[in-house]
């Protein structure tokens, strides 16, 4: 049975994942009773057409394992599948969250070959993608292959665990991340977040995303008054630094981050301890 809808006085929760992820996120998030709206703070634009490539010709060539760290890098490389090529029949596809899981197993990516962070994990991160890996895959590396499918720039926890266990590494830079541009709905979006913050949730996706805030806003900012969801304790710091009153830490899930959103609509405010 669906969740009841919010009064509407209980106020709206703002998604900052990039334009593309947005609607997927509103239709969950709806069926669970909670209105959201769009304001992207991270822009996904593409990389170098010979990053995606080279990264099927090394997918081609006997790749073990290939890591996804978002569905932008899942999108990015099928956009750019070449004529009549499969996923390899024996390479492990590794991502933290179930956006991408999800993204990988619509691109044709067998669910038996995707690995991410158990059920009930902590967190969904490269820490928690590790153990299943070594589970799943195997704990010895030498002279397999592994591929880091992601943006420009990273995190590069998992690279350096997979080299120290032998693996040879390979990188490709599918897509590029910037500050977006909003258009003229969401500049309204961001005025009325700031003059009305008790009507707002803020929720963050990412800690870059985070830092482009103060850009997009006036610099004598007051934001103590403002809540947020964040879905990595990374990501909580992040805005927590900026000045953000209440912040509430949960897994990137939609009934976890709507029932998030009824408790700081709802209840008393308390900020989630990291």
């Amino acid at each position: 049975m669906a969740s009841p809808a919010l009064d509407p006085a209980a106020g709206t929760l703002i998604l900052t994942r990039p334009a593309a992820q947005a609607p997927e996120w509103q239709r969950r998030l709806a069926a669970l009773g909670v209105s959201a709206r769009s304001l992207p703070l991270l822009e996904i634009q593409p990389g170098a057409a010979d990053q995606a490539q080279a990264a099927w010709a090394a997918l081609d060539a006997g790749a073990d394992l290939a890591m996804f760290v978002s569905p932008n890098a899942v999108s990015a490389l099928f956009a750019a599948q070449p004529p009549g090529a499969a996923w390899p029949a024996r390479c492990w596809a590794a991502t933290v969250g179930p956006g991408s899981a999800a993204a990988l197993a619509r691109a044709g990516v067998p669910q038996a070959l995707i690995l991410q962070p158990d059920p009930g994990a902590p967190s969904l991160d490269s820490e928690h993608l590790w153990p299943v890996i070594e589970r799943e895959a195997g704990a010895d590396w030498r002279g397999r292959r592994a591929l880091l499918m992601r943006g420009e720039g990273g995190r590069e926890w998992l690279a350096q665990r997979l080299a120290q266990r032998g693996a040879q590494v390979a990188a490709f830079a599918l897509y590029r991340r910037g500050c977006p541009r909003p258009d003229a709905a969401q500049q309204a979006l961001l005025r009325e977040a700031l003059a009305h913050p008790r009507a707002h949730v803020w929720l963050f996706s990412s800690a870059e995303a985070v830092g482009h805030l103060p850009a997009l806003a006036a610099a004598e900012t007051d934001w103590r008054a403002s809540r947020a969801i964040a879905t990595h304790e990374r990501i909580a710091q992040r805005a927590q630094a900026l000045g953000f009153g209440h912040v509430v830490l949960v897994r990137p899930d939609a009934g976890e981050v709507a029932g998030a959103f009824r408790r700081l609509s709802g209840g008393p405010l308390e900020s989630s301890p990291l």
